[in-house]
C-alpha cells in the first residue's frame, strides 16, 4: 500500500461553484471522494489537504517526507505564478510530486 498526498492550493474550496463554465460544477469535496474510492480499490491511501494559506502548503509538503509519501498530486491554484517557497518547499524533499490544474477550455 502507498501513500498519496493530494494538495489543493488558493481558492480550489470554491470548485463547484467558482466560474462552473471554467473550472466545472464538480466540488472539491465530490473530487476528494471519488480520488479516495479510486485509491482505496488500488490498495493505496490518499491524504488531502487544502488551503488558501501558503505557509500551511509548505508546511504540509514538509511533513509528506515523514508520513512515507510515495508521490504528491498538487494544483497549487494562483500559487503556481507566484510562489518561491512553494517550489524550494518541492525541491526540499525527497518526495516526486505531479502539477495539475483544472479546467474545462
Amino acid at each position: 500500500m502507498a501513500n498519496f498526498l493530494l494538495l489543493n492550493g488558493a481558492n480550489l474550496n470554491l470548485l463547484g461553484t467558482r466560474e462552473p463554465e471554467i473550472y466545472g460544477e464538480t466540488t472539491l469535496e465530490s473530487l476528494i471522494e471519488n480520488l479516495s474510492r479510486h485509491a482505496e480499490k488500488e490498495g493505496h491511501k490518499l491524504h488531502h489537504f487544502q488551503s488558501n494559506a501558503e505557509h500551511e502548503l509548505v508546511e504540509r509538503i514538509h511533513r509528506s517526507q515523514e508520513e512515507n509519501v510515495k508521490c504528491i498530486v498538487f494544483n497549487p491554484g494562483a500559487f503556481t505564478h507566484s510562489s518561491i517557497s512553494i517550489r524550494d518547499a518541492l525541491s526540499g524533499i525527497q518526495v516526486p510530486f505531479i502539477e495539475i490544474h483544472i479546467s474545462n477550455i
